[in-house]
């Protein structure tokens, strides 16, 4: 029941943030949101094993993925916030304001993965899921992989909408999560 409300609770947000691309199933938006809610699930469901443990296997491996999981991300964010030339007038009624960017970021981290955001998501729900490892929640970790991937792939369409030849280009020198591997 504790699981249940505090699901309940942290969805509340993710649900106001993500609403306008619900309806919107050929959106990057769509597919995040239900990865999202994979990731509270997993959250909810193993908080109370943050730190139990410690120098366990599963805590060793939950640790590195979660510290890999904010690399990316703060990576990707300075990345982005640096080079992205956003313009909120851009078209796309999907999209966040800061992802309305008008310029192919492709230095930094963006140099090696086109999507260090989504592929620090996955890191995250597999960190949380090392955590306290169970059959529900490796089927839930799963999802929300698969989740991001069709999020990825979904905003690579968009992305090649918006630029063309130059995203394609880009797309053929990356991975999309992890260097030269995936």
């Amino acid at each position: 029941m504790e699981r249940i409300f505090i699901f309940i609770v942290l969805s509340i947000p993710v649900i106001a943030i993500s609403w306008r691309t619900l309806f919107h199933a050929r959106s990057h938006g769509f597919y995040r949101f239900f990865a999202w809610e994979g990731i509270l699930w997993l959250a909810a469901s193993n908080y109370r094993y943050w730190f139990s443990g410690a120098l366990s296997v599963n805590q060793i491996i939950a640790w590195i993925l979660l510290v890999l999981s904010a690399y990316l991300v703060i990576a990707g964010i300075m990345r982005f916030a640096k080079d992205g030339k956003i313009d909120r007038s851009r078209d796309a009624e999907t999209l966040f304001g800061f992802e309305k960017t008008t310029k192919l970021i492709d230095r930094g981290i963006y140099k090696y993965i086109r999507h260090p955001l989504y592929a620090s998501l996955i890191f995250l729900a597999w960190g949380i899921f090392f955590k306290k490892p169970a059959a529900d929640l490796l089927v839930v970790s799963f999802i929300s992989t698969l989740l991001l991937y069709l999020t990825a792939r979904y905003d690579e369409k968009e992305c090649i909408a918006y630029f063309g030849d130059s995203y394609r280009s880009y797309m053929k020198r990356t991975t999309m999560f992890i260097p030269f591997i995936l």
